[in-house]
């Protein structure tokens, strides 16, 4: 990540309707009804909201939700740009087609393969998770995500026991992603949890933000939610995941190893060689506050990192 200027005003006067093209969400809602997940997209007025479940408590927060508007059009991307407002331009220029869409599973698993995403979800009931989320940058945002736990997922294609890691990599189509003609990073872009984490119940596959589909610019159709981690350990746009035994390799910890680490935890004693960690600003507050220790998830994932120097395994 590089540094930016915090516009404490509104990011954009791009409405939300013109965030995914209406043939685009339309499609997309086809084939999660197929697929019996119609409760995926839903609003207020909806019938079927009950049928989404919010986990509040130890899977959300009750903080107040940082504006939709903010959330689609304030974006890391750089498969679509690396300024914040040209995901939201770029993902949504015609070329990027999220649907239809697979992933391939492999590695130290007893059932790999290549699974349509609506297969990928068919079987597992979709939740709403408000997560804080939180940037290197300094910047954070509230997000009610609608996905599946990822350990849901993983526990079908059964990983065998000398898995100790699972490694994520991001759609490779300059065609359909015109960031990846740059040389900003090394493409195809790829992200590791290591296997507990990936376990863990907070860790969530999000298929979807505020009872809609997942817009283009915001990771769609599959994306990875971890919300003690820094923003850029959620790779977006997946399309293969494995499992293997030794510690993967990460984009921006390949890009810059001194800055950043593979765990990539919230941790505000440890500074970004070019951002204190210390206090962030919420996007839409103009006062800051403090960072919380893995972003306020402590109680949950603490016990993850015991015995651990978490300066030196940052």
């Amino acid at each position: 990540m590089f540094p930016v200027m915090l516009i404490l005003n509104r990011p954009s006067d791009i409405l939300p309707s013109e965030i995914t093209p209406k043939q685009v969400y339309l499609s997309r809602r086809q084939w999660l009804a197929g697929a019996g997940l119609l409760s995926l997209m839903l609003k207020p007025e909806d019938a079927a909201a009950e049928t989404l479940k919010s986990s509040p408590g130890p899977f959300g927060t009750d903080e107040a939700k940082t504006p939709l508007e903010s959330v689609t059009t304030y974006n890391n991307f750089y498969e679509f740009g690396t300024g914040k407002d040209e995901p939201a331009t770029n993902a949504n220029a015609g070329t990027f087609k999220p649907d239809p869409w697979s992933v391939e599973v492999g590695g130290l698993c007893n059932k790999p393969g290549r699974i349509a995403l609506e297969d990928l979800l068919k079987p597992h009931p979709l939740e709403e998770r408000i997560y804080r989320m939180r940037c290197v940058e300094g910047w954070s945002m509230v997000i009610p995500w609608v996905g599946i736990p990822l350990a849901e997922v993983l526990k079908r294609f059964e990983p065998q026991g000398a898995a100790k890691y699972v490694a994520f990599e991001t759609l490779f189509d300059p065609a359909q992603m015109p960031g990846q003609s740059s040389n900003i990073l090394q493409w195809p872009y790829v992200e590791g949890l290591r296997m507990d984490e990936a376990m863990h119940p907070l860790t969530l596959l999000a298929v979807g933000l505020y009872g809609e589909t997942l817009p283009n610019q915001n990771g769609a159709p599959l994306r990875l939610v971890v919300p003690w981690k820094y923003g850029f350990k959620s790779i977006k746009s997946i399309v293969k995941v494995t499992f293997i035994e030794e510690q993967p390799p990460t984009s921006w910890n390949r890009y810059a190893p001194a800055e950043y680490g593979f765990y990539s935890n919230v941790n505000p004693e440890v500074d970004h060689p070019r951002w204190s960690q210390a206090t962030e600003r919420r996007i839409g507050d103009f006062f800051k506050r403090d960072t919380l220790m893995f972003n306020g998830y402590a109680e949950q994932v603490a016990s993850l990192y015991t015995g651990m120097d978490l300066k030196a395994n940052f």
